[in-house]
């Protein structure tokens, strides 16, 4: 009996209706390990160049035939491929042969034309397809029409199964407990720098990948990484995102040198009020805006609302992935799910940030799990003035 396909090909092949898609070209890193069951060649986890060109695996699907599903491999991909398949992993036929963008786009081009009909409506991802690949399908499929994948590829993807949803528990439980690792190993004296990097062997050291650090010490608001030191007294923000098994945990948390004063407390907790009124309402069949609209009124009862920022968005395999809920956020985007219910299964993290010019960066992000009947807040822990050892 073969594998179970990993993603719901009854989902995809609606979504692809929707849009008008007959066949689907994946050519992104996060869509090709979505549609793969988390499958990427190990050899190119870090960087996709080589030699004259660069790895460019691709994944083809026919709507409604999943059988035709081909994946093109590079030519030295074969035993990653075959361990794969001897772990009982599903994979569909796969195609070796690749070693440049050009020579893998050639054979999805073969295998399509072999499989289906002309004058098709094709998929591709258009900010994740190289120049050179793109030339070759344009050629070969002269008569058709080539259609942004993007959006259809993300609504696919968030709609989280137990097995993402509990991955990204784990995810964002580990990021928490690094930043307070991190926390607890700093001191005054240490750069920004060295808190960062306390940071990243804190995740490593639970299996993550470390991605980023935003970091601010003391009454400054830059939060790039640099030789600034820590004084004594300082709070600091540590928003992390750390990935684990390809989904992001990206959370905040705030820690101060000693003990917060009470100006320190009422802050936060003036913070975690806006947090809390946003989540509160979250459940499946919720329109979307509603979580704004619910931190918008907390933030016109609030003493320092006028300076805080709100924002909520998607999240996963891509950091501001679908559900996409505002067009006015830090990550420019339309606002394609605003006026749309919420299902179970999303994933959205809700974050507001206080920019306080005498007190500093004060800032809680959090992982929000929509269910049916509310919510679940992944790596809920620590939300609060964490302490730097005196």
């Amino acid at each position: 009996m073969s594998a179970k396909i990993p993603f719901s090909t009854a989902r995809l092949d609606g979504l692809l209706d929707d849009f008008g898609i007959d066949v689907l070209i994946v050519t992104s890193k996060h869509n090709l390990q979505y549609l793969l069951g988390g499958y990427y060649h190990f050899q190119f986890d870090y960087m996709e160049a080589i030699g004259i060109s660069r790895y460019l695996p691709i994944f083809v699907y026919v709507k409604g035939a999943p059988d035709k599903s081909a994946y093109i491999a590079n030519r030295n991909e074969r035993d990653s491929v075959q361990n794969r398949a001897d772990a009982g992993y599903w994979m569909p036929p796969v195609l070796f042969g690749s070693s440049t963008s050009v020579e893998a786009m050639t054979l999805a081009l073969k295998h399509v034309k072999a499989i289906a009909t002309s004058a098709l409506r094709v998929g591709v991802e258009m900010s994740f397809l190289p120049t050179d690949a793109a030339d070759v399908l344009r050629r070969g499929l002269s008569d058709c029409q080539f259609i942004e994948a993007m959006r259809p590829l993300e609504k696919l993807r968030s709609i989280k199964t137990a097995t993402e949803l509990e991955i990204l528990r784990e995810a964002s439980e580990r990021v928490v407990a690094s930043m307070l690792d991190a926390a607890n190993q700093a001191r005054p004296g240490q750069s920004k720098r060295e808190i960062i990097d306390s940071l990243r062997r804190a995740e490593l050291s639970r299996d993550m990948i470390f991605e980023y650090a935003l970091v601010t010490m003391g009454t400054s608001l830059n939060r790039a990484p640099s030789d600034q030191r820590l004084e004594p007294g300082d709070i600091a923000s540590l928003d992390s995102g750390g990935n684990y098994r390809g989904y992001i945990g990206d959370l905040c948390r705030m820690a101060v040198h000693g003990e917060p004063d009470s100006e320190l407390v009422d802050l936060l907790a003036e913070v975690d009020l806006i947090q809390q009124a946003a989540r509160t309402p979250i459940r499946a069949g919720l329109v979307g805006s509603n979580i704004y609209a619910a931190a918008n009124e907390a933030l016109v009862q609030s003493a320092h609302g006028k300076d805080m920022h709100f924002v909520a968005h998607g999240m996963g395999i891509v950091s501001h992935e679908a559900p996409r809920l505002t067009a006015n956020g830090p990550i420019p985007y339309p606002a394609d799910d605003a006026s749309a219910p919420l299902e179970a299964g999303m994933i959205i993290s809700i974050e507001t940030t206080l920019p306080h010019k005498r007190r500093g960066f004060i800032k809680l992000e959090d992982t929000i799990a929509v269910t049916a009947d509310g919510y679940q807040a992944f790596g809920d822990s620590a939300r609060g003035w964490n302490r730097i050892p005196a």
